[in-house]
């Protein structure tokens, strides 16, 4: 039913590993290969290409549904649908940043302190220089194809990059001046495709797989028995995501199901054992559908 475009290049690890925790795991020949299969009803077609073309390829009617980011979406101008940001990244779950760097030692406090033809090079030409007209930036706007950040100074005099956390221009004697967006990997439509009723199901139940497994992550499964007295306490404990499900048991005892965050869990289990709890079972999860 859906043709579906993946980003290649560094997402593609991440974009993998949130499709087989979505219970869409991509199946291809090798990693080099551009063509791939999912295993669902809803899904007949993978492509997996740069992310930087995705936009427009959805626009054009090539695919029906595609992961990219909000940087390539804004840097080409795509008439596209979102159906809603994925917080993940190729490192983190925090979203990466289009930044305008310049040299430590350069005086400039902000865009408009750059002076006339200042030679700026960037992967995202486009943006960039919406960006610089905005400010009154007269610039030599220098297309990058990688390695962006070496080329200060011998070539260019500043840069327009992405980062998710700073560090390879703080190694490349590169300070962030100005941050000119803030993108989320998005899943994005055909606007024709997105307004056929059929697709457009499998398009939001494919939205609910993959915002329920992100979701998941960092939170784990909380099991346990507690006696009825110590019921309030051990409760009062839990930082549960919503109240946490108690279920009468026979015996006269109190059975507790929750969600809690992975993190700190290694201290509140012995907290609640101590508290009364017992028969506590650990259960990863793989999504959370509300």
């Amino acid at each position: 039913m859906l043709s579906l475009v993946l980003p290649k290049g560094s997402l593609e690890k991440a974009t993998l590993a949130l499709f087989d925790a979505a219970d869409l795991s991509v199946h291809r020949g090798s990693d080099r290969d551009y063509h791939a299969s999912i295993d669902d009803p809803r899904i007949n077609r993978v492509r997996v290409l740069r992310p930087q073309e995705i936009p427009s390829y959805l626009e054009r009617g090539l695919f029906d549904l595609g992961i990219t980011g909000r940087d390539w979406i804004t840097e080409t101008d795509a008439d596209v649908v979102s159906l809603g940001e994925l917080q993940y990244s190729k490192q983190t779950s925090n979203p990466v940043r289009v930044v305008l760097a310049v040299p430590e030692s350069a005086p400039w406090k902000s865009v408009k302190d750059l002076p006339e033809g200042i030679r700026i090079s960037t992967e995202f030409p486009s943006l960039t220089e919406r960006f610089l007209a905005k400010n009154g930036v007269k610039a030599m706007v220098v297309p990058s194809h990688g390695a962006t950040e070496a080329k200060v100074p011998d070539i260019v005099d500043a840069i327009v990059d992405l980062t998710e956390t700073g560090s390879s221009l703080r190694k490349n004697g590169l300070r962030i001046l100005e941050t000119l967006l803030t993108s989320y990997t998005e899943l994005v439509a055909c606007k024709e495709a997105y307004e056929n009723p059929e697709k457009r199901a499998a398009m939001e139940d494919v939205a609910l797989l993959l915002r329920g497994a992100i979701q998941a992550r960092g939170n784990t499964l909380l099991k346990l028995n507690v006696a009825s007295d110590k019921l309030a306490a051990v409760t009062e404990m839990l930082p549960s995501m919503s109240s946490p499900t108690v279920t009468s048991l026979a015996s006269g005892d109190s059975a507790i199901e929750t969600v809690v965050p992975k993190r700190g869990v290694n201290t509140l289990i012995p907290s609640l054992k101590a508290a009364g709890a017992r028969d506590i079972l650990e259960i990863p999860i793989s999504k959370i559908v509300e």
